[in-house]
């Protein structure tokens, strides 16, 4: 740790314990233990965790949780800044006592849950695209109204709107910098043949067992949703459809679990999220998706989570153990999801 990282981890330790001190009615911080926290700063007291997120707020309820476990806390506080209202709503899909409190100066507010966004269908001028995408040789995928063609779960185009005259044009590219740049090539109508290009280009790397590859590092977890759509039996489903996750990805580049559903092998509803690495979020997440599914379907699905073998942690387990709803790790073959 530096020495710019050392500072500021002091300076949130102290701001975490005025606000604890502060909201108890203290005037010290005896009985305030402070502990390291990754993301930002905790304190025990009472055998009651209180956890400061600082970074990815919108993502920091299952690290404060894993951390509150294995600490052995009886009840989880946690304090945010920032999308506190999706912390909320998480909470309340876990058997644990957690309360999320927004952090406004040195007061805390205690956090409504944000409702599930509406739900977005694209323009018709957006999905006259899918035919062209389709063509490219990409596959289309519509997720919060955007439509966008994927080569294995890498974004290669996008439908947008020009900034200055509003007319829908297809980008191709991976992120807004990408697509400018092919534009500035190829002008802001793109053939079917040039899509194609770059589609045959990120295909000889996009594929399990390729040598590594940016082509085949970005986006790991979608690469794996893509492999299990085509493949449903994997995780034990009969058929999988892509399916809008409970919050809108940002960045083609940010690690955020994606959504899946369709009928599992026995007939019923299931939902699959799938994610990468050992991701200490992943269950909080993947309630909060299943829960999205069966608001905007009215239906009760089974949740699965699907992880690459090894990469479930026992934290992860015991956070699982927690849920409200019927729910499973799935975990498979690295040789079948991976590059070699």
């Amino acid at each position: 740790m530096s020495t710019n990282d050392t500072r500021k981890s002091q300076l949130l330790s102290l701001k975490l314990r005025a606000l604890v001190r502060d909201h108890l009615g203290r005037s010290t911080d005896e009985g305030i233990t402070p502990a390291v926290f990754a993301r930002g700063a905790a304190v025990i007291e009472s055998g009651n965790s209180w956890v400061l997120v600082e970074e990815q707020t919108g993502r920091g309820l299952g690290p404060a949780l894993l951390w509150s476990l294995k600490e052995g806390a009886t009840a989880l506080n946690v304090l945010a800044e920032s999308g506190t209202g999706i912390l909320a709503r998480q909470a309340a899909l876990l058997d644990f006592p957690i309360t999320v409190w927004h952090v406004n100066d040195r007061t805390l507010i205690s956090a409504i849950a944000e409702p599930f966004p509406d739900e977005r269908q694209p323009s018709a001028e957006h999905a006259a695209f899918v035919s062209l995408i389709e063509q490219g040789g990409a596959t289309p995928v519509v997720e919060h109204g955007i439509v966008a063609g994927e080569v294995l779960g890498l974004e290669v185009c996008r439908a947008v709107d020009d900034p200055v005259t509003g007319a829908a044009r297809l980008e191709v590219g991976m992120g807004a910098h990408d697509r400018e740049a092919f534009a500035m090539l190829h002008g802001d109508k793109p053939t079917v043949e040039a899509l194609a290009d770059v589609v045959d280009n990120v295909k000889q790397h996009r594929r399990p067992g390729a040598m590594p590859h940016p082509f085949n590092r970005i986006a790991p977890e979608r690469m794996l949703r893509a492999v299990i759509v085509d493949a449903p039996e994997l995780v034990g489903a009969a058929s999988l459809v892509v399916c809008d996750p409970p919050v809108r990805r940002t960045n083609v580049l940010d690690i955020v679990p994606c959504v899946a559903r369709g009928r599992s092998l026995d007939g019923g509803d299931v939902v699959v999220v799938v994610t990468s690495g050992a991701d200490p979020d992943i269950v909080p997440f993947a309630l909060d998706a299943c829960a999205f599914v069966d608001y905007r379907n009215g239906s009760i699905s089974e949740l699965r989570i699907a992880m690459v073998a090894g990469h479930v942690t026992p934290t992860n387990r015991r956070a699982l153990d927690l849920a409200r709803r019927a729910a499973t790790f799935v975990e498979l073959d690295t040789s079948a999801v991976s590059p070699s």
